[in-house]
């Protein structure tokens, strides 16, 4: 009878995990026990800026409303403020696409705000 190892298997998973490592500087790329450590670690960061990534987007969109806005005579805090008493539901990505390509829209659309904070204020 002969021994009977998962020889195939620990091959075949070493070497994915080599390629994953390949390019990675000195021993990462080229011995498995540490080329493990690294593609754990490098997985665990594309995880997290997978995350971070959405919300430095969302960052960006504020700050070109918050500049097209002052533009337009309004504070960025002022313009989601009379958005959302106008009953308008856009989002950050789309106000800033509008913001970017068409500015006539947006000026309308902060004419709106304004009109909807002013009704706001004599209604309180």
């Amino acid at each position: 009878m002969a021994r009977v190892t998962n020889s195939p298997a620990s091959r075949k998973r070493r070497k994915k995990v080599l390629k994953y490592a390949k390019g990675y500087f000195g021993n990462k790329s080229k011995l498995f026990r540490y080329a493990k450590e690294a593609v754990q670690h490098a997985w665990q960061y594309a995880y997290i800026d997978r995350k971070k990534k959405k919300a430095n987007m969302r960052g960006l969109w504020i700050v070109r409303l918050n500049a097209a806005c002052r533009e337009a005579g309004i504070t960025y805090s002022r313009f989601i403020e009379g958005l959302k008493a106008a009953g308008i539901l856009l989002d950050r990505r789309q106000l800033s696409e509008i913001a970017i390509a068409d500015a006539v829209a947006f000026k309308a659309l902060v004419v709106k705000a304004q009109d909807a904070l002013k009704a706001k204020a004599t209604k309180a």
